[in-house]
């Protein structure tokens, strides 16, 4: 770790015996700010005395999905934990526990429907707009605070829907995640290179993943989870790295950290699907949609223009969807018809669905 004064503020924080999860935060805040245009800055975080791995036991995964107080994700989370409870505990399904870590720091109108922890967003100003950047904070602190059971975690984003049950496809200290054709670590080699230095090894080493849809041993992703917070405050803090990955940086931090620790995912193409790109479910499972679906009449797909017929989520930023939308036309792929259905039967089956 890079060599810097410890102020007298940090000491007594220490001596008062603050929680793991505060510590991490405040050293990160200091660490990112103290080596802004330094070439020493080392992203890694450590947990004080270590972190115990989990071993053999338990093999299911828990199922942890961020989320904010907002109606718009609300009523996504719960069409999620819908089909989470509706394919759990079918044959072939490791799924354990759910919650939804609801990084507000207040409790919302849902704590009675949804298994819900409640942690603290950032301190105001931090996430500079881009409350993707709770999500690493959300993870440290509840991974630090809440009892689970599970020997895995399953990283998890409002807009999945459990396709089919869900088995554990990690295997052990090798965690599983979804390859993202957006994130392309050798195209940015230049950018990665001020979080993950030529010492460590090649670019390659980056897995091109987010951090979600990944099935990861407990005791791992308690070592990369304040690395991960490191790392993407400092890429947010560099203008030219905030820039080049917008949206996704996310996703790119999560890739950075885990290869921080020399951790690799196994890349599974059947772990996920995105319509309308994906034209079919297949044996894949879940369905991720984020993507605007749009199409005219005739079933041609008018991506980037507002189709005759359309899913958007974003279309229901202020309110939920209604129930019983209209299926797709003919000619438009399985996958996007499947959709709709599955969004159709929970919607049905959600008790006061117009009060998300």
């Amino acid at each position: 770790m890079i060599g810097r004064k410890t102020s007298p503020g940090f000491l007594v924080l220490l001596a008062l015996g603050f929680c793991f999860a505060s510590y991490n935060l405040l050293t990160m805040s200091v660490r990112y700010k103290a080596s802004k245009g330094s070439e020493l800055f080392d992203p890694v975080v450590r947990a004080p005395g270590g972190t115990e791995r989990a071993g053999k036991g338990i093999q299911k995964f828990h199922v942890a999905v961020t989320a904010t107080a907002s109606t718009y994700s609300q009523w996504q989370c719960r069409i999620m934990y819908y089909w989470y409870n509706k394919v759990k505990d079918m044959p072939g399904s490791d799924m354990g526990g759910f919650t939804r870590v609801l990084h507000s720091g207040l409790p919302d109108n849902l704590m009675k429907k949804i298994p819900t922890f409640i942690v603290d967003p950032l301190p105001e100003g931090l996430d500079r707009g881009y409350v993707v950047l709770n999500r690493p904070w959300a993870f440290v602190q509840w991974l630090e605070k809440a009892n689970i059971e599970e020997n895995y975690i399953l990283m998890a984003e409002p807009d999945h829907i459990f396709v089919r049950p869900l088995p554990n496809l990690a295997h052990g200290k090798n965690p599983v995640g979804f390859p993202f054709f957006y994130i392309r670590p050798t195209d940015h080699e230049k950018i990665l290179r001020k979080f993950y230095p030529e010492e460590n090894g090649p670019v390659t080493n980056i897995d091109p993943i987010g951090n979600s849809p990944v099935i990861i041993e407990k005791g791992l992703l308690e070592e990369i989870a304040p690395t991960w917070v490191n790392v993407s405050l400092r890429m947010k803090d560099d203008p030219v790295t905030d820039k080049t990955f917008g949206w996704v940086l996310e996703m790119y931090a999560y890739a950075v950290a885990s290869a921080l620790h020399g951790v690799r995912h196994t890349l599974r193409k059947d772990f996920m699907l995105q319509p309308p790109w994906d034209l079919e479910v297949g044996k894949k499972f879940i369905i991720h949609y984020t993507y605007g679906c749009d199409y005219t009449m005739k079933g041609e797909l008018t991506y980037g223009k507002v189709g005759e017929w359309r899913f958007d989520k974003r279309a229901y930023i202020k309110g939920p969807p209604p129930r019983n939308l209209s299926l797709p036309p003919p000619g438009v792929p399985e996958s996007v018809v499947r959709l709709v259905k599955l969004v159709n039967e929970a919607t049905a089956n959600i008790a006061g669905w117009g009060d998300a």
